[in-house]
């Protein structure tokens, strides 16, 4: 099972916690593009979907290579795939840029358009899947895909020339089009106890992280998903409830969601909204809205990590936090 979807893990904040385990991809989907010389315009060469196992993956390192980051715990694909350079109608030396998009998933992945039918490069880098499923929403971390603004030596990682005579070979490292959300919860010592009123005793009764994003999310530009206010509807994930056990002092749960950001005086905000009570109150608790501010133009998706330090019983509330992760 994966942690994500486990219960929170009680830990104190600062303890390791647990391992997050990822599931193998099942499927590929590989867009080839491509540019002749002298052409401005970009087309479709290819477009490959491949259905894959867990025994197609072997866990290890990543050491070989400029790419970030060195030492990171990867699974490396055990074969290869290979794309036909030449069309059949054409003789002798043919020459062209490709670029190579692609996306891997533990689960099949429904896209705003047939892969087959990209006609540009516009409608490559805006291919977007749909994340209104359950069943997306809880693989958000098993989905990875090659960031169109990731350079290496000036030129998109995942550019090849082909010349006559020559094979290229290229090596891709895919990475998360989901952000992972990191949330402590601690409430002070010496409000764990009273020896007067027991029943006065703080503890975390209730936590919700709401509007979660469930719309169509970029594939190769996951840090371009925008919206003008934090999203009126979407999923909510419940974290602490009295139903599983909720009654704590302290823990830590973390979930993947897709980013998005919103714009307030010309800064870019990733928005997550979240519901807090305490001692099994009833009413409309405390509502803090997170909101980190991002770089929309960093080809990574962003780590969200928000402690709750809870030193009274919490008042109905709505404010905002802004979250620094320096």
């Amino acid at each position: 099972m994966s942690a994500r979807n486990a219960a929170p893990i009680r830990r104190a904040i600062g303890d390791p916690g647990t391992t997050e385990r990822f599931l193998f991809p099942h499927h590929l989907y590989v867009i080839v593009m491509r540019q002749n010389p002298g052409e401005a315009t970009w087309t479709l060469w290819q477009a490959i979907e491949r259905t894959v196992t867990d025994e197609d993956w072997t866990p290890g390192r990543y050491e070989d290579g400029p790419l970030s980051y060195i030492g990171d715990s990867i699974y490396r694909y055990n074969d290869q795939i290979n794309l036909l350079l030449t069309n059949g109608t054409l003789i002798g030396r043919q020459e062209f840029v490709g670029r190579v998009f692609a996306v891997a998933s533990a689960v099949e992945l429904e896209f705003n358009q047939v892969l087959n039918s990209i006609a540009n490069m516009n409608q490559a880098l805006g291919l977007t899947f749909s994340t209104s499923t359950e069943t997306i929403q809880n693989n958000l971390q098993h989905i990875y895909s090659t960031p169109y603004n990731y350079e290496v030596g000036g030129k998109y990682y995942g550019e090849f020339s082909s010349v006559n005579e020559k094979v290229p070979q290229l090596n891709l490292l895919l990475y998360h089009v989901a952000a992972k959300v990191d949330i402590n919860w601690s409430v002070d010592e010496e409000k764990r106890i009273n020896k007067t009123d027991p029943s006065q005793a703080i503890r975390l009764t209730y936590m919700q992280a709401r509007n979660l994003f469930d719309g169509n999310a970029y594939c190769f530009k996951p840090m371009e998903n925008t919206n003008a206010t934090p999203l009126a509807s979407g999923y909510s994930r419940e974290i602490v409830t009295p139903t599983n056990e909720g009654l704590w002092w302290e823990g830590r749960y973390y979930f993947y969601t897709i980013p998005y950001t919103i714009e307030e005086e010309s800064k870019r905000y990733f928005p997550l909204q979240m519901v807090l009570k305490t001692n099994g109150s009833a009413s409309d608790g405390y509502r803090p809205t997170l909101k980190m501010k991002v770089d929309t133009g960093s080809p990574f998706v962003p780590w969200m990590r928000a402690n709750f330090n809870i030193a009274a019983p919490l008042a109905d509330e709505t404010v905002v936090k802004i979250i620094n992760n320096d």
